[in-house]
């Protein structure tokens, strides 16, 4: 994983994988691969799949055109609200973005170690 920093000051983490570095075969598989890893955690929770490509599509937008396919899989690791300040950093966000021979893996950094170290941990178990 890799990690930069995005607009000078959002920390990234990205994972390039080529198609055939992963037992999955398109964005769906990956999208499927961390729900099952959301459901299975304790504390996790699934809040919505948005379809960033369809929705800027319609929009009339501008797209990469090396971007096939892209989508942000919503979800919360909330187990306390010790402050108001913690809202403002949830809910979590993966984006995974299909390419035509690669999947780019991209999330921001948690404000929570333990919880960075485990979306890392999914994300490098996508490799073969």
């Amino acid at each position: 994983m890799k990690k930069s920093i995005v607009l000078e000051k959002y920390p990234v983490f990205t994972l390039e994988l080529q198609k055939n570095e992963t037992h999955c075969q398109d964005l769906d598989a990956i999208v499927a691969y961390y729900q099952e890893k959301i459901e299975k955690h304790p504390i996790a929770r699934f809040i919505s799949l948005f379809d960033h490509y369809s929705h800027t599509k319609e929009l009339g937008g501008e797209i990469n055109p090396e971007i096939k396919n892209a989508k942000n899989l919503v979800f919360c690791f909330g187990a306390a609200i010790p402050n108001t300040k913690i809202l403002a950093v949830r809910p979590r966000s993966i984006a995974i973005a299909e390419l035509e021979d690669s999947f780019i893996i991209e999330f921001m950094e948690a404000p929570v170690e333990k919880l960075q170290e485990l979306m890392e941990e999914w994300t490098l178990q996508l490799k073969k």
